[in-house]
């Protein structure tokens, strides 16, 4: 099978596959490239109200295909910062379903995501230390904000993998599940998601990545959606609210 990425929708939920099995899914300059356009797509479709990013069968992501970089790291770190910004700025909620390995570009790729969910057994590692690369500032800030600067310097200072547990107890990751039971919560979680006003999601994310000035921007979002009313009286009816606010306009 051609490296490459996949992707189906689903029940309001996009599911982004990194498909490279032959590398334990590691990404390949084609594949970095390829992920801002897609990412693109799905933020348009109405449709979609979530997104999930993972990798086929038992593993994430090893990180970059070294083999496709050779002689341009600098590109190919380019490329992999942007793959990163655009995930990390996808309007609406996203979750990385971790199993096996998760690495280098994959943990940046994780990092990105809103939320991290991961099967037990599953490993996790910022490998820059080991080829000689200077990580990147922004994805060094974005570590740092999610496990800490003790945790942030362990991992890239040295390299070493952690695993799924030792990830929970730092912030890596945000549920760990029993083998066999990811797909499920995931779906389940999705669902949560999907049913959600999408105006309370799009400023929570704007607000907790640090973005603080649009505070008027949302107040008056919020008074012409109708969602409000509709929350309220939804609640008050004791039944589902049907929430009609959409970040793709």
């Amino acid at each position: 099978m051609e490296p490459q990425l996949s992707h189906r929708v689903a029940d309001s939920v996009a599911t982004v596959v990194i498909r490279h099995p032959a590398k334990r899914n590691a990404m390949t300059a084609a594949m970095w490239a390829a992920l801002p356009p897609l990412l693109d797509t799905l933020a348009a479709d109405r449709e979609v109200r979530a997104l999930v990013l993972t990798g086929e069968g038992g593993t994430f992501c090893a990180g970059a295909d070294i083999s496709t970089l050779r002689g341009s790291s600098a590109t190919a770190q380019g490329l992999a910062v942007a793959a990163e910004e655009a995930l990390a700025a996808f309007p609406k909620p996203t979750l990385a379903a971790i199993r096996g390995h998760c690495v280098g570009g994959g943990a940046q790729l994780a990092a990105a995501c809103d939320l991290r969910f991961a099967q037990e057994g599953a490993l996790f590692g910022v490998t820059p230390a080991k080829l000689g690369i200077v990580y990147a500032a922004s994805s060094t800030r974005r570590l740092v904000a999610l496990v800490g600067p003790a945790t942030a310097k362990y991992l890239l200072f040295s390299g070493e993998l952690i695993d799924a547990g030792r990830a929970l107890r730092t912030g890596m990751v945000d549920e760990v599940l029993p083998e066999g039971e990811l797909a499920k919560r995931v779906a389940e979680f999705t669902r949560v998601l999907a049913s959600r006003s999408q105006l309370t999601q799009a400023a929570a994310k704007e607000f907790a990545n640090g973005r603080t000035d649009r505070d008027a921007y949302w107040t008056a979002q919020a008074r012409g959606s109708g969602d409000t009313a509709e929350g309220v009286a939804a609640f008050l009816e004791r039944r589902a609210p049907h929430f009609t606010w959409t970040t793709s306009g």
